[in-house]
């Protein structure tokens, strides 16, 4: 694929690594392609900047939005790599499908994210901690407003260099089962990344903030009586000698990060089960103290330890509010791979050439 560059002429400053937060700087540049409702053309990467678009995109008023979420990490050698983006390309991929809009070739995907990373490679930060997160999405904009599948899209690439995507960084966060409002259904978007999943989730949030805790914890759409996830990242319980984590049942966005934290933690000899989590059951650990740990997994903050767990207005703190052996282990493993500090041993890292 070709790609015409096109380099700013007015360089951003850079915001110093303790401003950093997460999300609130952009690049320099942007990657952008059209769909013009057979191939993929026009390639480009441009200075970053706002977009010009229809009133009647389809995105705008029937959610055809689909997103990725990863990083870009400097060793200690000054070297830029990335953590399997080859699942995030098929991740997209899998979201297009079920909302209908056009695949993005997994070759185009990677090249795409190295070449801009490649070009903003200095704007990948190098202080402990901090990473430069990168957006892939993928919308509809055909200007018409009848409601029918996607003709025209837009494919895009943005980044913002980060620290922790949690204030309270690796320390243990407060967590509220939602009984009201739920995520996703079986045969709905659950599994996608989508806005739309995002968007539903916010008025519970929002409810979770104002009682003080950090996140909500969802239960399954149909019986309320299933653990699905925390927030916006999958989730895991050290239950005894087990370690659970929900199955994906198909409401469950399949995380990258799980995906790894499964196979890291198998191939240590933990005793790991996806499969269903009742409520109940968890409610039960809580009280007769087996449960031991809890976490969340992303790529925004890899893992979240859970400090303390509300239920029905009744809390339970885990592991005295500390963060656990295990949630450690997976922590220090997965950013001492990211950031080059450990051995891959699993083929994880994908390197960037800085242009």
């Amino acid at each position: 694929m070709e790609i015409k560059i096109t380099k700013t002429t007015a360089p951003k400053e850079k915001p110093k690594a303790t401003e950093l937060g997460f999300g609130k700087y952009f690049t320099d540049h942007m990657f952008l392609m059209d769909y013009d409702g057979e191939k993929w053309e026009d390639a480009r990467i441009v200075p970053f900047g706002n977009l010009s678009l229809h009133p009647a995109s389809t995105v705008f008023h029937y959610g055809a939005e689909v997103f990725e979420g990863m990083k870009a990490y400097r060793t200690p050698e000054g070297r830029i790599q990335l953590f399997r983006p080859e699942e995030n390309a098929r991740r997209l991929n899998s979201s297009a499908e079920r909302i209908c809009l056009p695949q993005v070739p997994e070759e185009a995907f990677l090249q795409a994210v190295d070449a801009l990373v490649a070009l903003d490679a200095d704007w990948v930060p190098s202080e402990p901690g901090t990473s430069l997160y990168i957006r892939p999405f993928l919308f509809g904009n055909d200007p018409f407003l009848g409601v029918h599948t996607v003709q025209k899209a837009v494919f895009m690439v943005i980044c913002s260099p980060v620290g922790n995507y949690y204030k309270e960084g690796l320390a243990p966060v407060s967590i509220m089962i939602e009984e009201e409002d739920v995520r996703a259904v079986r045969g709905g978007t659950g599994y996608t990344k989508c806005g739309g999943n995002y968007g539903a989730s916010f008025r519970a949030g929002k409810k979770a903030e104002e009682k003080g805790y950090s996140q909500v914890l969802w239960l399954d759409g149909v019986e309320r009586r299933y653990i699905e996830e925390v927030g916006s990242m999958n989730v895991m319980f050290r239950i005894g000698d087990e370690i659970v984590t929900p199955a994906l049942t198909g409401s469950i966005l399949p995380g990258i990060t799980r995906k790894s934290c499964v196979e890291l933690l198998k191939s240590r000899g933990y005793q790991v089960s996806e499969r269903l989590l009742s409520l109940e059951e968890l409610t039960n650990a809580c009280r007769t103290g087996e449960l031991k740990e809890a976490w969340g997994t992303g790529t925004a903050a890899v893992v979240s330890p859970i400090g303390h767990l509300v239920i029905e207005d009744e809390s339970f703190t885990i592991n005295g509010n500390e963060i656990g052996s295990v949630t450690q282990e997976l922590y220090d493993t997965l950013t001492g791979i990211q950031w080059g500090r450990l051995e891959d041993t699993f083929g994880w890292t994908h390197p960037v050439t800085a242009e």
